[in-house]
């Protein structure tokens, strides 16, 4: 991978509870925005070697938006995800356990026309989200 930024947060939960709020569509819905102001209307999520992902994230009053598209180069269930999004840049997400707690690193290349310190907030701002509605929705 070209120079990468990175984006890390730490989740309560099992490395499979957190796998599956991380990859299941009716939960990526709901945790897969960086701002109050936007949602995610859209997930097609097939989490496997060669699966493809779609995610649509808009602001609510429909003024601004995007897909984040690609497909997934490798995956290690619990572990680690690979992906190449459409624009061919790459990205990489670790897991790992432990003491009951999960962190989750992503690391990721940047696009080049959006300020590099916005693209660091925005991932960290969705890893946040991720985190909050973890830990909200995980099962003892």
């Amino acid at each position: 991978m070209k120079d990468t930024l990175e984006a890390k947060v730490k989740v309560q939960g099992s490395k499979e509870q957190v796998w599956e709020m991380w990859t299941k569509e009716e939960f990526v819905m709901i945790w897969n925005v960086p701002f109050q102001d936007w949602h995610c209307p859209k997930v097609i999520n097939d989490v496997r070697t060669g699966g493809a992902f779609d995610f649509r994230m808009e602001k609510k009053d429909g003024s601004e938006g995007f897909n984040y598209k690609g497909n997934y180069t490798l995956v290690i269930p619990f572990a680690r995800i690979e992906l190449l999004q459409e624009d061919g840049r790459k990205s990489v997400v670790h897991f790992t356990e432990q003491d009951g707690n999960t962190t989750i690193v992503e690391q990721f290349e940047p696009e080049e026309k959006t300020e590099l310190g916005l693209q660091q907030e925005f991932c960290q701002s969705v890893l946040n989200r991720f985190k909050a509605f973890a830990e909200g929705n995980l099962k003892e």
